[in-house]
């Protein structure tokens, strides 16, 4: 999931002086969409008005109208409070919020070329003016001031907890240093700045450019027809890559050297030639060592989980070295299994990585009598979202959905809903950007054009972006079972946003910690293959009939087939990740591939037939994507999720009641209390890792 979290709300900004951008200042700032007050329901963003040329000029504004709030702040000789510093802080980035959440929607979700040229420019710019906030000696004063005034101050829970996130953030990121410190702080964050956005735009150009051209047909067979007429262009057919080392395609692809073929270009993608990013790797972790020791950590890991629930590396590893031994045995047993279907139809080699998704559909198969293909004419998308995933918000909260084709979308494939709370009130808007393209990044993900808060007057508009297949033009957009799961995740962000109940948009939804807030969208997926939700969902795309009992069973019974290989995989990642930023300011790294060969061996995670679920150079979630130190949250709130659903099991499952507990305890809350408490208040104890263990078969 993307998020773009400084204090929350502390936005990019640029100083730009292309073509572009001097053509649009010359215009009449009173005039651009994106400064002037939405008319549209819920504020939401006119994209019939808004041109890419208005960016630049609006962020410039928004910019300067944050400076001077700021400078206010910091030149006023009253007494510092809660309303004239830290109320007058959150609100400072109002208009900023407003243009760049619109902007970053569509550098994700609909690029182009111009809006990738003022990302390049931007990356410094905002680093620059994030730190002059974030190191303002003066304004850190004020905060400090009120801080230390809190007992006196007779604020409601959420504005106390509000000072004290201002507080810590402001600390965390080095406004107690000195002031040669601070400077030297600058220059390292926005060298990093500009490294990762480098390092976006290279990953992006070896994902769109560096698939596979296949000439013969024949090299496709396992195919279906839809789907070898779906890749045709220009005489042949293309497979371009997704974000994991793993590609879809190698799952139904009978072509061995096909295969080989696709999955040495997906895990070669950035390690030579144009779009090599070793170095932006190495410059970036020794960039932000040495940043943590001038904040005072032995490492970068140790000074980013700060304010986490795990807190420490140790804990990290801690979880880390207790999944790895059962990970590891369940992993073995099913390359035994796979080496044997492979001898089984006469072949004499070695399982290699690419073969592992080929051979294992068929061990599936074999085990289960499950068919991929056969499951998903289950699956059609727009059943799969209004009888699936809206029908078990419903069922669980009590929100109805209403499609609006009368709201502006920024692309044709954007579908839009409202939403209802039980009462009929309005609850917010939804877009939802299902289907690949070339204009969107890879990857699935949730965000907003307009943030949850009280204070000023705002109910969100949220969308999810995800990238299944697009079928070609008259045929279903039948999807995979995968993509079902991803489709129920990404909601559950997005519920997770909806029920913020906040006054202040900082503080507000899903602007928690990293390893707490897949938690909402983790369990949200266990409703996926809850038996009522299925049957009301699942249904035949020719037929509409629904999905037959025998095969519901068999889902769920495959549903631990493989695991072993998922927990490798994604262990792997996460691990480099803890490796990559707990080596100190003096480590020197000469190469990037001896260095991930290393961590792994360490680890006891080197298996040849199992690799990273991303390999450091196209890892965008650590180096692109704000996880740094931080991609072990996905297990982290994993077993979260299977710990409640566990709860939710022992206390009826799939009711209005159980519901609502849920939505008042954790999903309104956003960041309003310590997220170890929060969860403890819901389930009555602290998480236990056994029901994730036991939900992976691994137990």
């Amino acid at each position: 999931m993307k998020k773009y979290i400084i204090l929350a709300t502390l936005v990019f900004v640029i100083s730009c002086e292309t073509k572009e951008a001097k053509k649009e200042n010359n215009m009449d700032i009173s005039k651009n969409p994106l400064l002037i007050k939405s008319t549209l329901e819920y504020g939401t963003p006119d994209f019939t008005k808004i041109k890419t040329a208005h960016f630049l000029p609006a962020i410039l504004e928004g910019m300067k109208l944050q400076n001077e709030a700021i400078e206010k702040i910091t030149t006023n000789k009253e007494a510092s409070t809660f309303e004239n510093t830290i109320l007058a802080l959150e609100e400072s980035s109002k208009v900023l919020d407003n243009v760049t959440s619109v902007f970053y929607g569509l550098s994700g979700a609909h690029t182009n070329d111009t809006i990738k040229a003022i990302q390049t420019e931007l990356a410094p710019k905002f680093s620059k003016h994030s730190d002059e906030i974030l190191l303002n000696t003066k304004l850190f004063r004020k905060i400090k001031t009120v801080f230390n005034n809190l007992s006196q101050a007779n604020l409601d829970a959420e504005s106390y907890h509000l000072v004290k996130e201002y507080f810590k953030n402001f600390s965390k990121a080095g406004a107690n240093l000195s002031e040669d410190k601070k400077e030297k702080l600058k220059e390292i964050n926005s060298e990093i700045a500009s490294l990762s956005n480098n390092f976006g735009k290279k990953l992006l150009n070896a994902s769109k450019k560096g698939g596979i051209v296949v000439s013969e047909k024949a090299e496709l067979k396992g195919f279906s027809e839809e789907k070898i007429k779906s890749l045709e262009k220009d005489g042949n057919y293309i497979i371009q890559l997704i974000n994991t080392t793993q590609q879809p395609s190698l799952q139904t692809i009978e072509n061995r050297e096909t295969r080989k073929k696709l999955f040495g270009k997906s895990i070669h993608r950035t390690d030579a030639g144009e779009y090599n990013t070793s170095d932006l790797v190495k410059k970036m972790v020794l960039l932000r060592a040495r940043k943590a020791q001038i904040l005072g950590f032995d490492n970068f890991a140790s000074w980013s989980l700060q304010g986490t629930m795990a807190a420490t590396p140790d804990k990290v590893s801690n979880m880390f070295k207790n999944l790895i031994p059962g990970s590891l045995e369940k992993a073995a047993s099913e390359v035994k299994e796979i080496q044997e279907q492979i001898k089984k139809e006469g072949n004499d080699f070695k399982l290699e990585p690419y073969d592992w998704n080929y051979f294992a559909e068929k061990v599936r198969k074999s085990k289960y009598n499950l068919d991929e293909e056969e499951v998903k004419q289950y699956f059609e998308f727009t059943n799969v979202l209004e009888k699936g995933v809206f029908y078990a918000a419903t069922k669980l909260y009590g929100i109805t959905f209403k499609k609006r084709i009368d709201i502006p979308i920024y692309h044709p494939d954007v579908v839009v809903y409202e939403l209802f709370e039980e009462d009929g009130s309005k609850l917010g808007l939804f877009f939802g950007d299902f289907f690949a393209r070339d204009s969107k990044r890879g990857g699935a993900w949730m965000s907003s054009f307009v943030k949850q808060s009280k204070i000023r007057n705002q109910k969100p508009v949220i969308y999810n972006v995800c990238n299944s297949p697009k079928p070609a033009v008259g045929e279903p957009a039948l999807i995979s079972f995968d993509d079902v799961e991803t489709m129920f995740h990404e909601f559950g962000h997005a519920l997770h946003g909806f029920f913020g109940n906040q006054k202040y948009a900082s503080i507000s939804g899903t602007s928690t910690a990293r390893d707490f807030v897949e938690f909402p969208s983790q369990f949200n997926e266990n409703w996926s293959t809850h038996p009522e939700i299925l049957k009301n969902y699942a249904l035949h795309y020719k037929t509409g009939k629904v999905i037959p009992t025998e095969l519901l069973k068999k889902i769920k019974e495959a549903g631990t087939f493989n695991q072993g290989y998922s927990m490798i995989e994604n262990l792997c990642s996460s691990s480099l990740d803890m490796k990559w930023h707990t080596i100190s300011a003096n480590e020197k790294i000469e190469d990037v591939a001896m260095f991930e060969a290393g961590a792994l061996k360490n680890m006891k995670l080197n298996v040849n037939e199992i690799p990273p679920r991303y390999r450091s150079t196209y890892f965008a979630h650590i180096f692109n994507g704000g996880y740094a130190a931080g991609y072990y949250s996905y297990l982290w709130t994993e077993m979260l999720s299977h710990d409640a659903y566990d709860w939710f099991k022992d206390n009826g499952l799939l009711t209005r009641e159980n519901g609502q507990k849920f939505r008042e305890q954790v999903l309104s809350k956003g960041n309003t209390m310590d997220y170890a408490e929060m969860y403890k208040t819901f389930v009555g104890r602290n998480p236990e890792a056994a029901p994730m263990l036991k939900a992976r078969g691994l137990k």
